[in-house]
């Protein structure tokens, strides 16, 4: 199958391209042209961008659901409806996050995401297959915090990392662990970050009290994430930074940003950026089941969250997961904050395939890499999507 995009706007990491046209063949980027050189005939198929944005498939690397099914419901059909509900706003590849709970029930979880990863590598025919983000992997958020930062994370089944345990957990993903989030500050953590990173699985400092110099021992250790920057974390003082100044400050750390407007002010948003600069900034959703659908009451986890305005809160009021869509984030960067277009669209691909060890074959439009692209309308509506190559199917109901 070869397939050739004409007309398109290149969104690159550092610049826009106009007049372009990308070949797609064998589910790759085969070549990339400037200024309407694209050769006749011997294509399969060819798309009229119309001027419009061709970027990268968006890569959310923090996801715990959408459209009424969670992670942690821990079977095919929940991930194949996230899935494909990731694709129609423009998310080509995602990890499947987790929530702190018993073991066997994480264990549950990452058994059904491994299974699912299987099933998509294989390309078997399964329900759907033209229309779904490919899972990349998985992040496991919890349950090793501190009770005091737990945010919406279920405090009965917060623990001190064993090493044992958590090899467990990981050989039950098929070795599809991606991200751990942990509280570096507790006992046992640094000992796990270096064994994580040992295995070159990527740990994230989440759900933390921790001061300064115990998020700086984390990050020597191996740390070089940050679980949505500002929440569920020790508060930023001027005589204690805490976590949020050390990761703000150390260029080892990519740090994850919620860009809905509620967790974040927009100054606080304007600061994580002038901080970090543009390629260490990864945008999240942190999308819970609500995601997609009206307001009303759902659960994550074993709670009940009840959503208002597009708020998901606990019933005391603590935020739990959000309703957000990563293109509703690239939007509110470049259209809200005033961001240039490629800077955000960076933020949604090329950081986050970086910040998870995925970048040599996602995250940006280069020659060799998979060919996911979508193609954006100025507000970043999704007119088209390419998943390694193939046009989606855009369903309306998920």
């Amino acid at each position: 199958m070869k397939t050739a995009i004409k007309n398109a706007r290149i969104v690159t990491p550092y610049e826009i391209l106009q007049n372009c046209e990308v070949i797609i063949e064998n589910g790759k980027i085969a070549d990339i042209r400037e200024n309407g050189s694209l050769p006749a005939g011997g294509f399969d198929e060819v798309i009229d961008a119309k001027g419009n944005y061709l970027t990268p498939g968006f890569i959310d690397i923090h996801n715990h659901g959408s459209f009424g099914k969670d992670v942690m419901d821990a079977t095919f059909q929940a991930l194949d409806t996230i899935s494909r509900f990731h694709v129609k706003n423009g998310v080509t590849g995602f990890l499947a996050a987790t929530l702190t709970a018993s073991i066997e029930e994480i264990k549950g979880a990452v058994k059904n995401a491994a299974d699912y990863i299987k099933t998509q590598n294989n390309g078997v025919e399964f329900p759907h297959k033209k229309a779904g983000a490919e899972l990349l992997g998985i992040y496991l958020e919890g349950p090793y915090f501190s009770k005091s930062r737990k945010g919406s994370q279920p405090q009965e089944h917060i623990r001190d990392p064993r090493i044992d345990e958590l090899e467990g957990i990981i050989r039950a993903s098929g070795n599809n662990v991606k991200v751990v989030a942990l509280a570096p500050e507790i006992p046992g953590a640094l000992e796990t970050v270096s064994y994580l990173k040992s295995r070159g699985i990527k740990v994230s400092a989440g759900h933390t009290d921790a001061n300064y110099n115990e998020t700086k021992k984390g990050i020597d250790r191996g740390i070089t994430l940050a679980t949505h920057i500002f929440n569920g974390m020790r508060n930023f003082t001027h005589r204690e930074p805490g976590v949020v100044g050390a990761v703000l400050t150390d260029e080892r750390v990519y740090c994850e940003m919620i860009c809905d407007g509620i967790h974040l002010h927009p100054a606080t948003m304007k600061l994580i950026v002038t901080a970090k600069g543009f390629d260490r900034v990864v945008l999240i959703s942190d999308a819970m089941m609500a995601c997609g659908l009206s307001d009303g009451e759902y659960k994550l986890g074993p709670q009940k969250v009840f959503v208002r305005n597009g708020e998901a809160r606990l019933h005391d009021g603590t935020l739990a997961g959000s309703t957000l869509t990563l293109n509703k984030a690239v939007y509110n960067m470049v259209y809200r904050l005033g961001f240039p277009v490629h800077h955000a669209v960076r933020m949604a691909t090329l950081n986050p395939a970086r910040a998870v060890g995925v970048s040599h074959r996602k995250g940006s439009i280069e020659i060799g890499k998979d060919a996911d692209l979508v193609i954006f309308a100025e507000d970043f509506r999704v007119l088209t999507v390419f998943v390694k190559g193939i046009k989606q199917q855009l369903r309306k109901d998920c």
